[in-house]
């Protein structure tokens, strides 16, 4: 329904270009973890996709009061976002069973690992369900850059600008060699942080190694977020940052190679 409606009119909107399509399983079960600039990220590259692929989004744009909340809930279910209670507990864990149940169904299912979108346009540290998904799915994990989007949709902002993104998709993940070892919490850190660097690398962010959400909080209570910090200057696993550069359209040249 979405790629009918309002597929070719953010398509012309957005002009997005990709790179990478090709990695996207043509059948089966797949997991595609993004990084997370803009609520247009939802948007966006399920109209490049052949296929089709449900995320699941934060419990508050289902729960909205008015009109305006009702339209806002209404669409979110109309493009297949399944909700998810972000606080934890049993009710995200209900969400990541609802995307289990999609991915054993032959499905693609969508994710941010970073959990919510960035603050400032970098990446940040993966939370550990999608790995989780990834052990007991036995699914392949399709790492996605989306690029520019928050250029295209400022943090705050309702509406997007006609700013062109990108997306770029890196090569199927596979973690079948963890196979059983999903409530193990080094295995589900060490699984992250390999899906994380993979972001990193395709997407060209800085990283910082704390959580999203923590550093929004921080900001919001008037703190330093704690981004700044020397430490917090790493790839993801402690690992040295690679050299890495924000892909550009293809028509701009090619993006200088990828350590």
């Amino acid at each position: 329904m979405k790629k009918i409606v309002a597929g070719p009119w953010l398509k012309l909107y957005f002009r997005p270009w990709t790179r990478g399509l090709e990695n996207v399983p043509a059948t089966g079960g797949a997991i595609l973890a993004s990084n997370h600039l803009a609520v247009i990220d939802s948007f966006v590259l399920p109209i490049v996709l052949d296929r089709e692929i449900v995320f699941i989004g934060k419990s508050e744009y289902f729960t909205g009061t008015g009109l305006k909340g009702r339209l806002q809930a209404k669409f979110f279910r109309g493009v297949g976002t399944i909700p998810v209670d972000r606080s934890g507990g049993k009710a995200s864990e209900a969400a990541l069973n609802t995307g289990l149940a999609r991915l054993r169904e032959g499905g693609l299912f969508g994710i941010y690992p970073e959990g919510t979108r960035s603050p400032d346009g970098r990446l940040y540290r993966g939370k550990t369900g999608v790995a989780r998904l990834a052990l007991e799915s036995g699914c392949p994990v399709v790492p996605v850059a989306m690029i520019a989007t928050e250029k295209a949709q400022p943090l705050g902002k309702v509406m997007p600008r006609p700013v062109r993104v990108g997306v770029v998709v890196g090569e199927p993940l596979d973690f079948s060699r963890y196979h059983g070892m999903q409530d193990d919490r080094f295995i589900l850190r060490s699984v992250t942080d390999e899906i994380m660097y993979a972001l990193m690398s395709l997407s060209g962010q800085e990283y910082v190694d704390i959580y999203a959400a923590t550093a929004k909080a921080r900001l919001a209570s008037g703190q330093k977020s704690g981004a700044d910090a020397p430490a917090a200057r790493k790839a993801p696993g402690g690992r040295t940052a690679p050299d890495v550069h924000v892909p550009v359209p293809p028509e701009e040249g090619a993006a200088p190679p990828v350590d």
